[in-house]
């Protein structure tokens, strides 16, 4: 049987516990609350995949509320927003490299025969489920349009 990772985080959160890092705890029952409210409303179990997608849901919260903090001037709000974000990363996939975004940017580039930014759309469906959890999407949205744009 697959190994879950909920129960990877479950264990992590036992971790925090014993361990008695009240912040890492408190995002980490953040996630599995997220986990639960999504298993709830739907009535399955989360796969991996669909706990990766709730993880980074969870990061482009983060991702936006540091943009908007930061355009406020609380640093305060933007260095607790952080230290969730790499809790949070704990938990996905080992992130891409610039260099490697580039390069599945340009090589879906190819495959879809995108010529134009009308055709995003088919180049970001070859890219999403590849790039899912180890990638701001947002980025590569913007990579994909100056590529196009070229």
């Amino acid at each position: 049987m697959m190994d879950l990772l909920t129960d990877r985080i479950k264990d992590e959160m036992k971790t925090a516990m014993k361990s008695g890092d009240k912040a890492r705890l408190g995002v980490i029952r953040l996630i599995l609350s997220a986990v639960k409210q999504v298993e709830v409303d739907e009535r399955i179990v989360l796969d991996n995949g669909r706990t990766i997608l709730v993880l980074d849901k969870m990061l482009k919260q983060r991702r936006e509320s540091i943009r908007q903090f930061a355009d406020a001037g609380r640093d305060d709000l933007v260095a607790i927003e952080e230290a969730e974000v790499l809790v949070i990363q704990d938990f996905l996939p080992q992130p891409l490299t610039d260099a490697e975004i580039d390069a599945m940017v340009n090589e879906a580039v190819i495959e879809s025969g995108a010529e134009s930014v009308k055709d995003m759309g088919k180049v970001m469906g070859l890219l999403k489920a590849k790039m899912q959890g180890r990638a701001d999407m947002s980025a590569v949205s913007a990579k994909i349009k100056a590529t196009l744009a070229g």
